[in-house]
């Protein structure tokens, strides 16, 4: 018997271990680079979006392992950044990046909430110093922009937090799903949840998840943050590249990179 339970413990250890570095999509991240390389890293990807006249772009990091991720997955958090007035603590108004990301609570990982920070905090916590960086098209930025304005990112947001969210229906959301949904509320112009929905399964190919049915069953039963209750069959999720890919599709991206340390930059 005893054998049986160090069996059973070391396998669900083996699933839970790669289920947990699915994660990645929380704030107040402990540094895990200097925090000189995290400040010019940020001031870089700034002077990069700013360089190509991006006033609202979509970006991701990496906040774990690379080697830990499923295939497909390239980035573990995704965000909208949108060029804005920025006042510091000593009353100056500066113009600057102001990132709006959906983030996992601390204390449950099951649900999320909407928090505005700068691209400093966004990397704070990053495995890696590689941002992904979409760019949309002028018409969708400008409605990225208003949507924002007009506070209907609220309408969108869904507390109820699962990593591998399916984009098709709106029982869970996790970040990437979210800035689906808002980049669908820019285009077709409207906060219809239903109406998102339809136009998601119509027009956006999902990313299949390569992950066992065990790895899948244990984790949705071990890992708070891990739910597949809104899946049947197959389980496909929101990606940073599905979102790219999805965009390319019908020309609303004026440039999709991944952004490294060393400022060299590769195509999507």
């Amino acid at each position: 018997m005893k054998i049986i339970i160090v069996f059973i413990m070391s396998l669900i250890t083996s699933v839970l271990i790669p289920m947990t570095a699915w994660g990645g999509s929380q704030a107040n991240q402990n540094a895990k680079i200097s925090a000189d390389r995290i400040v010019t890293f940020a001031k870089n990807v700034e002077k990069y979006a700013a360089s190509q006249q991006a006033r609202a772009f979509i970006i991701a990091r990496v906040g774990r392992p690379e080697k830990d991720l499923p295939k497909g997955i390239r980035y573990t958090h995704t965000a909208v950044a949108i060029y804005s007035d920025i006042q510091l603590n000593d009353g100056e108004t500066v113009q600057g990046y102001a990132i709006h990301n959906l983030y996992q609570l601390d204390n449950a990982r099951d649900k999320s909430q909407l928090i505005q920070d700068y691209p400093v905090d966004f990397f704070w916590g990053a495995e890696t110093l590689k941002a992904g960086i979409i760019i949309p098209s002028e018409a969708v930025q400008t409605r990225l922009i208003a949507l924002y304005a007009n506070g209907d990112d609220k309408k969108l947001h869904n507390p109820n937090y699962s990593v591998i969210a399916n984009p098709f229906n709106s029982t869970l959301q996790n970040c990437t799903e979210y800035t689906l949904d808002l980049l669908n509320a820019a285009i077709y112009q409207t906060t219809d949840r239903e109406q998102l929905k339809e136009n998601a399964k119509a027009y956006f190919d999902p990313q299949m998840l390569d992950v066992s049915p065990l790895k899948l069953t244990l984790g949705s039963m071990f890992v708070k943050d891990v739910a597949t209750r809104d899946h049947s069959g197959d389980v496909q999720t929101t990606t940073f590249t599905s979102i790219y890919r999805y965009l390319d599709k019908f020309k609303l991206v004026n440039k999709g990179i991944s952004f490294y340390e060393d400022q060299h930059v590769v195509t999507l």
